[in-house]
């Protein structure tokens, strides 16, 4: 896996992990890489500074995202927030659980719905920021389903 610092069209920085140089290109290509910040899909690599192991930083690793002294943003999770990740994740469940998975024709199956030219059912798949945008802007009923926490590991 590799990680990459990236920025959108509007100078938002976040980062990415993909499998290779080529998947990213690919999925940056389909609109697929987008902004968590704005939802923009014109996103690039940034400039990045390679990480070199010393012997003075080999002791004591540290997440690649810091530099030496910077603070990390930690929460301590509650059982009350355990709880409601847990009923998001069966709701969650119970939704794709009764649907049909159309991957990559969601748009098209959804629009082919919404228009009747095929009967209405639940469906899920995938969508960029800006056709899940253009369906709604269309009047399309969409639903975005989170990432949540240990499904992409």
């Amino acid at each position: 896996m590799i990680r990459y610092s990236l920025v959108c069209a509007d100078a938002h920085p976040f980062e990415g992990w993909f499998r290779s140089s080529d998947d990213f290109d690919h999925q940056a290509e389909r609109g697929l890489v987008v902004c968590p910040h704005c939802g923009d899909t014109r996103v690039s690599k940034a400039l990045m500074a390679p990480r070199v192991v010393t012997s003075e930083n080999k002791a004591a690793p540290r997440p690649a995202e810091t530099q030496p002294g910077e603070q990390l943003p930690v929460a301590a999770v509650s059982a009350e927030a355990r709880e409601m990740l847990t009923r998001l994740k069966e709701l969650k469940a119970k939704l794709i659980e009764g649907s049909e998975d159309v991957g990559a024709r969601f748009v098209e199956e959804a629009r082919r719905m919404h228009f009747g030219e095929t009967p209405a059912r639940p469906v899920h798949g995938q969508a960029s920021a800006e056709e899940a945008r253009a369906l709604v802007e269309e009047g399309i009923d969409i639903l975005a389903l989170p990432v949540l926490p240990g499904e992409r590991n």
